[in-house]
């Protein structure tokens, strides 16, 4: 398996990621081809398709052994689930798969929205997402169905001046999605997560996410 390319995000860490893509529309990501791949003409007709499907690898997840069951983050982490029922990092090859909006090609570089990577992540392949063939109105979602709708409340009780509209909105979206781990209920646990130049400390308790401090980095 060659890498062809990887993808640069705001995203510099993995805590606080969607746990899938196209969850959070203003979650961006730029793709950069290694220069034995940046070739135009590998990218002659990709304009014509507003979405791609992105192969990945998962870092830090490469083991000698496996295991055949993981616990899904969305049965709450206590529940064990066959690892090929689950999108699991957890794998014997760790290797994602995301749905990704693509904006705009621009020299070369791939301008996609709707991330569920970390800025550096290693990129594998990519195709053009089919509506013919890829869309399936009939399918099923087994035990991810019931919890599908679930979102945190997001209360802010710090200032957020200096956000911008569209990053205000980005960090809740990110944070309905309630990125702590579901097997932790200390409701006095205090959390942080990185996006772009801020870090952004919240807790959580009966489903509510508090922001308590948003420190620019910079």
């Amino acid at each position: 398996m060659k890498i062809i390319a990887e993808i640069k995000t705001d995203m510099k860490e993995k805590f606080g990621l969607p746990r899938q893509s196209g969850l959070i529309p203003g979650l961006k990501g730029r793709i950069v081809f290694m220069p034995e791949y940046k070739n135009e003409d590998a990218l002659r007709g990709l304009s014509g398709f507003s979405h791609i499907w992105v192969i990945w690898r998962f870092n830090g997840f490469e083991k000698d052994t496996w295991s055949p069951t993981v616990r899904p983050p969305r049965l709450g982490g206590n529940k064990r689930m066959g690892v090929f029922a689950t999108r699991s990092p957890n794998r014997p090859n760790p290797i994602g798969l995301s749905l990704l909006k693509l904006d705009k090609i621009e020299n070369g570089e791939l301008y996609v929205s709707g991330i569920d990577m970390r800025d550096g992540t290693a990129i594998y392949d990519i195709k053009p997402y089919l509506k013919i063939t890829d869309c399936r109105p009939d399918a099923t979602d087994g035990f991810a169905e019931d919890t599908a709708e679930q979102k945190a409340k997001v209360v802010f009780e710090c200032d957020t001046d200096m956000l911008t509209e569209a990053e205000l909105a980005t960090i809740t979206q990110m944070l309905e999605q309630d990125p702590h781990p579901a097997y932790k209920t200390e409701p006095e646990r205090v959390y942080g997560m990185r996006y772009k130049k801020f870090n952004i400390t919240f807790g959580i308790s009966d489903g509510t996410v508090t922001v308590k401090e948003i420190e620019n980095e910079i």
